[in-house]
């Protein structure tokens, strides 16, 4: 035990004689090398930013934002952090963290001695569980009640974790129903017997499990592989802030929606430099766009548009915008930096956004359960009507203008109507995705289907799911469709040649606990990278193998919607709670991973 104690003195003495760079080498209270460990650089004052725009930068001004780097510590133990760059120098504090172990922070003073760092195993029941993300939590939620677990984590966990420490902790039946019917104003559709049902249940079920929180299982486990990866994050925006989508851009830049502020960002990956652009409001627009009233006792927010997801062209390399508040797309030139509003004059709430090889922009009108395609040659807007389940669905859809009308006047329609749990009236086209022939696919999340358009005859398809929620979809290289199962912790791939679907089942501990708010496919390395919504995660499928890989995140509640990818192979993601404030530091993020990134 001398003997490693004193090996890893030296080595570590060896890489703290750089004041820019920091090599560690990690053990156990044993002394014995401890691989795994989560560590992270923090910085200790982040570089201040321009921030005359009530708080957030100003517009048009290029700020330097301060990277936070993690790296795992192999199987000795080591473990080295990139040396900071000139614009990042400055003091920083290191966090140590790894399951079943007691957080450690190291602050600069210590980082600058020689010493052997030492975690400490963690033995509290309530600490060992605070440890575990959501997921372990509401694994625990409505047992042997599939159905209804299901229909709750569809309808409330589509915005923040449920089994966050900001969630689970006790509140009472009328505080439940309080903030049940807040959710339902915001959007939710639990249906009217789940509203009446869950207060009573949930207060009851967090009572017992804070009680008893040896009950809270633990998470899915840390694998050898993580010793090679490497994740960086950038903190953007604020606890008000909400980084719904983004997309990685062929001029190298990422551009991030802020969905309740109305800014977009656009970042220098590689340096941490970003500017932001204000999206600029149109004569008559009211604050909270077409839905105003929704969101009036939230504390903070500048939305006229509600930036939502976002596509490159790559004719021309123009981003173009779905503002889920109004009735038009937006334009975006990353070289004039001018924003161009294109008027769709029908449909409601646009939604995601994808292109194909005819310069043709194609989006979901989620709220009018209808696919939209603007055909940029001709500046036409087409739009196509997805089948109804019912004639009433069909009059309640028709009346979404009276409703939103009812909604700006600050009348809580949403409150009133009857919902079942099918979600008649709100079948609510997702997401969006153009496969290599040029068909055009769409996830229908409350009616279990996803629905094919040939663009050359305007014939639509609807198809069944095996799983329910289907939500976010993404083709491979081969035409075959992958499918986030939203409540069934599960993907789908679709072999529309074959019409056969072919379940993969998440690979997180619990089994059957995420919620895969959506995915992304990697067709130049033929993977699947889905968010771990629910998990503090995101996992990876290689299609050629059928193997699983599963990356933690830094952040606790960190929960994500969108998956990017650059050339040279980093995911990227960004930390999307709405609202950002359940967040682990109450910070949004944008993350980069490189499953091959660690320098040895």
């Amino acid at each position: 035990m001398k003997k490693t104690f004193e090996l890893g003195a030296v080595l570590l003495a060896l890489a703290m004689t750089s004041a820019q760079g920091a090599d560690f080498t990690v053990s156990g209270p044993d002394g014995k090398p401890l691989p795994l460990v989560m560590v992270t650089r923090l910085p200790q004052s982040p570089a201040k930013i321009d921030d005359a725009d009530n708080g957030y930068a100003a517009p048009g001004k290029l700020q330097q934002g301060t990277f936070e780097h993690t790296r795992f510590s192999d199987a000795q133990g080591r473990v080295r952090l990139p040396d900071a760059t000139q614009t990042q120098a400055g003091d920083y504090r290191v966090r140590l963290r790894k399951p079943g172990f007691k957080d450690a922070l190291i602050g600069p003073a210590d980082l600058a001695k020689p010493a052997f760092w030492r975690m400490e195993v963690e033995t509290d029941p309530k600490a060992l569980a605070e440890q575990r993300p959501s997921n372990a939590w509401t694994s625990t939620l409505l047992a042997g009640r599939d159905d209804l677990k299901k229909e709750f984590m569809a309808q409330c966990g589509f915005c923040h974790q449920q089994g966050s420490a900001f969630l689970r902790r006790e509140r009472s039946a009328e505080e439940w129903s309080t903030t049940i019917q807040r959710m339902v104003r915001y959007g939710a559709r639990l249906s009217t017997e789940a509203q009446k049902e869950m207060p009573a249940l949930l207060e009851a079920h967090w009572k017992d499990i804070n009680a008893h929180p040896e009950k809270v299982p633990a998470g899915t486990p840390w694998v050898a592989e993580l010793s090679k990866a490497s994740v960086t994050e950038l903190p953007i925006g604020d606890r008000f802030s909400q980084m719904h989508d983004f997309v990685q851009h062929s001029n190298g830049l990422v551009y991030v929606g802020d969905n309740l502020q109305d800014r977009l960002y656009e970042i220098n990956t590689q340096t941490g430099a970003y500017t932001v652009y204000r999206v600029p409001p149109q004569p008559g627009d009211n604050l909270g766009g077409l839905l105003a009233g929704r969101l009036r006792d939230f504390p903070k927010h500048e939305t006229y548009q509600g930036i939502h997801s976002l596509v490159e062209a790559p004719t021309d390399g123009h981003i173009f915008i779905t503002p889920s508040y109004q009735r038009r797309l937006i334009e975006f030139d990353p070289k004039t930096k001018q924003f161009i509003n294109h008027e769709i004059g029908s449909g409601f709430y646009p939604h995601t956004v994808r292109m194909d090889d005819k310069n043709r922009v194609w989006f979901t009108l989620a709220l009018s359960n209808q696919i939209a395609m603007y055909d940029r040659a001709a500046d036409r807007f087409t739009t196509y009507d997805l089948p109804f389940r019912s004639f009433m669905e069909k009059v309640t859809v028709k009346m979404t203008p009276f409703f939103f009308k009812l909604i700006a006047w600050g009348i809580p329609v949403a409150n009133w109507v009857k919902i079942d749990h099918v979600s008649t009236g709100v079948p609510l086209p997702y997401g969006i995705e153009v496969t290599p022939d040029g068909k055009v696919w769409v996830a229908r999340l409350h009616t279990n289907e996803i629905a094919s358009l040939d663009p050359a005859t305007g014939q639509i398809t609807m198809i069944p799911t095996p799983l329910k929620n289907p939500r976010r979809l993404r083709a491979d290289r081969d035409g075959n469709l992958w499918i986030g199962m939203f409540s069934e912790s599960a993907i789908l791939r679709y072999e529309p040649k074959a019409g056969k679907f072919t379940k993969f089942d998440l690979p997180v501990q619990p089994l059957g606990s995420d919620t895969p708010y959506a995915l992304n496919v990697d067709r130049k390395r033929h993977q699947v990278w889905v968010n771990g919504t629910n998990s503090d995660g995101v996992h990876r499928l290689d299609i050629a193998t059928g193997q699983w890989t599963h990356f933690p995140l830094p952040r606790k509640a960190t929960f994500t919607r969108d998956v990017e990818f650059t050339e040279d192979g980093r995911v990227l993601l960004s930390s999307a709670s709405f609202p950002s404030w359940h967040i682990e530091d109450f910070q949004p993020t944008l993350i980069q991973l490189n499953p091959n990134g660690a320098a040895r």
